[in-house]
Order: C-alpha cells, then structure tokens, then sequence
C-alpha cells in the first residue's frame, strides 16, 4: 500500500473540503460533515480533515500507478477550487 500525507494552511480549509467532496461525489462515493471527509475513488482512498487554519488530506492506493494518479487528482482539484487562494498541497510519502 502506498500512502502520502500533506497540509496546507488555510482559514477555508471546511469551505474546501466540502467543495472536494461534493464535486467527487458526482462519479465516485464522497462523504463529509463539518471536519471530516472521505472520498473512495475506485483507484485509490483520499480521507481530509479541516481546522480552524488547515486542511489535512491523505490519500493512499495499492500500486505505484494508481497512488500518482489519486495524488494528481486531489492536489489539481485543490489547486482549481482554491482561485485567489492558490493553495498546493506538497505531499510526503508515508
């Protein structure tokens, strides 16, 4: 299994998290309340966490391939949601 870990510092982190899982749910199983949310890909598992100040995601997959791919999927959807903010996670393999 392959898993990465990343935070990214911001006072929206709920507003994103909750606009990630929406947006995933139309294709693929995404759930979230205030703080927490889960997404289910098929290829690959990405589970966030939102404070006050960050947003906390990690994402995991069981082959080489397919963790890239989850990795690009969340970080490039964050980056577009994010506008003015700008925000890009920097994963950390774990």
């Amino acid at each position: 299994m392959h898993k990465a870990h990343g935070v990214v510092k911001t006072s929206k982190a709920t507003r994103y998290m909750k606009a990630l899982c929406n947006h995933f749910d139309r294709k693929v199983t995404a759930e979230h309340d205030n703080n927490h949310g889960t997404v289910q890909f098929g290829f690959g598992d990405c589970e966030m966490t939102a404070t006050d100040d960050s947003l906390s995601i990690t994402v995991e997959a069981d082959n080489e391939d397919h963790f890239g791919r989850v990795k690009y999927v969340v970080g490039d959807h964050l980056e577009r949601f994010s506008g003015e903010d700008a925000l890009i996670i920097e994963w950390q393999d774990i």
